[in-house]
């Protein structure tokens, strides 16, 4: 367990699953906490009362509504953009403002705010990216636009961290394989399937995600950076 008493952390996507874990991690810690949701305002008042959050409506598609999110929590200590969408189907078939909102979400959201936190961010500052490891491979038809949108945070977070690297803000991805959410059952219709190539046959859990970005926001993890941690059971192996 690491000790976040006083630090001052924004998940971004933070009312459900992954990102839900992230925050309870966070809090149970000790930090402050804040964190957004888009529809979920039933769970995210749950999640706020629980963890003695602070909960704020945003839409991740929306870049400014981002950035303004961002700047208006003044100097965090740790940013994690865990917001992400998820559409499969034939590319030929797929509706082309959905996969440009899905760009939205999973790319230009993450860059937009991992950029206005930097501006503010003090020494030793982390910026935490929930990628997925269909970013390494995506085995199955239907999978492009997602896996495009994964692929494009491995380049973004190598850059920042060359960007951010004299201010000593550390910028990574974590990369999880099949997770038991909402959007991700393990029980699911695809489970047995992708179960079938794994080396470890069950979903991940939520709070094994969250255990791995608070290592890399921890002081431990000072000198990592610009890197992918693929936590997925074998998925990509």
């Amino acid at each position: 367990m690491s000790d976040f008493n006083a630090k001052k952390v924004l998940v971004l996507g933070g009312s459900r699953g992954i990102g839900a874990a992230i925050v309870r991690r966070f809090a149970n810690e000790g930090a402050a906490v804040t964190f957004t949701y888009a529809g979920s305002k039933d769970a995210a008042d749950a999640l706020a009362t629980e963890a003695s959050a602070t909960a704020i409506r945003s839409d991740a598609a929306d870049r400014d509504s981002v950035i303004a999110v961002v700047r208006d929590q003044g100097a965090l200590d740790v940013l994690v953009v865990n917001a992400g969408t998820l559409i499969i189907g034939d590319p030929l078939e797929l509706d082309a403002d959905a996969v440009d909102r899905m760009i939205d979400v999973n790319v230009r959201a993450p860059y937009h705010a991992a950029v206005e936190a930097a501006r503010h961010m003090p020494e030793g500052g982390r910026i935490i990216v929930i990628g997925s490891v269909n970013g390494d491979r995506m085995p199955f038809a239907g999978g492009a636009a997602y896996a495009l949108t994964k692929s494009a945070l491995q380049g973004m977070s190598r850059g920042l961290a060359r960007d951010f690297g004299a201010k000593g803000i550390t910028v990574n991805v974590i990369q999880p394989g099949p997770t038991a959410t909402d959007m991700n059952p393990e029980d699911g219709p695809m489970s047995d399937f992708m179960h079938s190539f794994m080396a470890i046959k069950r979903h991940g859990r939520p709070e094994e995600i969250a255990g791995l970005a608070a290592y890399l926001a921890g002081p431990e993890a000072g000198y990592t950076t610009g890197a992918l941690h693929t936590i997925d059971g074998g998925f990509g192996a």
